[in-house]
């Protein structure tokens, strides 16, 4: 019974390291931008470590959600954080206006788009846009909870193969 348990796990670890070596199981690379507009609204208004961070979560999701799924394995992903509006005031909207409230807010989303181009080079253009349209929806919310929302939609879509951009 022991060596039969210790041939399984034998086999299991083999299985686990051959999976390991294959280069095509993970996604070569994510690669994320953030679009002029959003960068000029980012240094203007919301503040440049705000949008980074949601740049950074983008790939960050992006890339679990290509890793859990195997989808694009060995392919590369360019994505531009096009849009992103905040559900209530960011640090530097509070700072720059000093009568608004942390507790004012309103309807929030984001606008992703990029391409896919899998390990053959076929380019598959990506467009996912998202914004909460009931206010009821934004009471409870924190400063980006929309805009992360539409980053965790659009990476659950595209792990699955769902986001093409509409031509």
């Amino acid at each position: 019974m022991r060596t039969l348990l210790l041939a399984a796990i034998a086999a299991l670890a083999l299985t686990g390291s051959a999976n390991a070596a294959d280069p095509l199981s993970t996604v070569s690379s994510v690669e994320v931008k953030v679009s002029p507009e959003l960068q000029k609204k980012a240094a203007e208004d919301y503040g440049v470590r705000d949008v980074q961070r949601l740049a950074d979560e983008l790939k960050k999701d992006v890339e679990r959600e290509l890793q859990r799924t195997g989808l694009l394995a060995g392919g590369r992903v360019e994505l531009t954080l096009v849009d992103a509006r905040p559900n209530r005031p960011t640090f530097k909207q509070l700072g720059d206006r000093p009568g608004l409230s942390i507790e004012s807010f309103g309807t929030g989303g984001a606008v992703i788009e990029g391409q896919a181009i899998s390990v053959d080079g076929h380019v598959t253009p990506v467009r996912y846009d998202w914004y909460e349209s009931d206010i009821r929806q934004a009471r409870g919310s924190t400063t980006w909870s929309d805009a992360e929302r539409a980053i965790d939609r659009f990476a659950f879509q595209l792990g699955r193969g769902n986001v093409y951009a509409r031509r």
